[in-house]
């Protein structure tokens, strides 16, 4: 496709929410008769129709469908149906899940000469799309199977995304119940050489959870974003945190620091959320030496530890809400099932493994809903470039 610079270019100049008219306007000189977008639903259950084309299903499930798997398997899919020609693509941003770009082509259509044109428009609409929701509802709202509780709303216009792939790392994390969580939450922020990640649990139900969680969060950036080591950025929060509620509400935080050439890691362990680390076969808890929650007390002192990761690790991350869930027989899953589940879900990549270890959880605690809100974020660590596995 030669003119894919000019197809950018007019995606650069179109209205938030003309991109795919300006995709469909710029496919048809290449025989493409219909095109659409479909996102991924918070929920990751379903992919969501933006906008509105006649005679197109609202939405179709990803785990049984011609478009999921393309959204699974991150390969573009080519499915013959309805007299049609279905090329179903991904659309990805920087490892990052958004969605899949349907493009409709004449029965005996040759897709092969499209393919690798088409790959790169459907990057750079990702990148568009990620701009466009500065300006617009369209794809936010291509996102919601159901409407979200205010608490839900608020949680997921904190996150950063929901997976980050980069050289050294592969980053995946979700949250349930998608619809209707309140305290859970996680940050991540990539700078040359360093990765920070936060996994977060602030305490109550509903808005006075998310309130509380906005608060700790945005403090920690602020004192990331100052330049502050990470003990001084729990510090800060601690002290956000305890300036508005006087102690009657905290917030629990694991936060992390890595080292992207060596794998160095620094951490302040402030609360619930925990670490399994999987080496080989050998799943273990990563245990640190519990310090306060933020906004327990005035402040706080904080004190970094630090242990390394090797290439081929893989390391699991879990709110209480996760590991503190109980079975019929009254068993914490942290106990053993989580071990279980992640010596299952070694082979999968890291964007499926929150759900896989999420499905897991359910069948462990049996009939009724969980009793808390749960959050897994699985990072896997493949080191720098000239790093040598041991």
């Amino acid at each position: 496709m030669r003119e894919i610079a000019e197809i950018e270019q007019a995606l650069r100049r179109a209205a938030p929410h003309r991109l795919v008219g300006v995709v469909e306007d710029a496919l048809r000189d290449h025989g493409v008769l219909r095109v659409e977008l479909r996102m991924a639903d918070y929920g990751l259950r379903t992919l969501q129709l933006v906008g509105h084309v006649p005679g197109a299903e609202p939405s179709v499930p990803i785990h049984d469908s011609p478009q999921g798997r393309a959204f699974g398997a991150q390969e573009p899919y080519v499915a013959r149906e309805s007299g049609v020609l279905g090329l179903h693509l991904p659309v990805t941003v920087r490892g990052d899940r958004l969605g899949v770009l349907t493009a409709e082509l004449p029965p005996r259509a040759d897709v092969g000469p499209l393919l690798p044109g088409l790959a790169q428009l459907c990057e750079a609409l990702g990148h568009e799309i990620l701009v466009a929701e500065r300006d617009t509802d369209l794809y936010v709202l291509a996102r919601r199977a159901t409407r979200l509780t205010l608490a839900a709303e608020m949680q997921w216009q904190l996150l950063p995304g929901r997976s980050c792939v980069r050289p050294e790392f592969a980053l995946a994390a979700h949250l349930e119940p998608a619809y209707a969580i309140f305290g859970d939450n996680y940050d991540w922020s990539v700078s040359d050489g360093r990765l920070t990640l936060t996994v977060t649990n602030g305490m109550g139900e509903g808005i006075e959870a998310a309130l509380l969680t906005n608060l700790a969060i945005n403090a920690l950036r602020n004192a990331r974003r100052a330049g502050l080591p990470l003990a001084d950025q729990a510090a800060l929060a601690d002290q956000a945190v305890y300036a508005q509620y006087g102690g009657k509400s905290f917030v629990s935080v694991l936060l992390l620091g890595f080292d992207l050439a060596t794998g160095e890691v620094e951490a302040v362990d402030a609360g619930s959320p925990r670490l399994w680390r999987q080496r080989g076969q050998v799943v273990e808890a990563v245990g640190f030496e519990a310090q306060l929650p933020l906004g327990m007390f005035e402040d706080t002192v904080y004190v970094p530890e630090r242990f390394s990761v090797r290439p081929g690790d893989r390391l699991l991350f879990g709110s209480d809400g996760v590991y503190a869930a109980s079975s019929p027989s009254g068993e914490s899953y942290g106990d053993r099932a989580l071990a279980r589940a992640l010596r299952g879900t070694r082979l999968l990549p890291p964007t499926h493994v929150p759900q896989a270890v999420l499905r897991e959880l359910a069948v462990h605690h049996g009939d009724g809903p969980l009793e808390d809100d749960a959050l897994v974020v699985c990072l896997d660590w493949h080191g720098a470039a000239s790093t040598v596995a041991v």
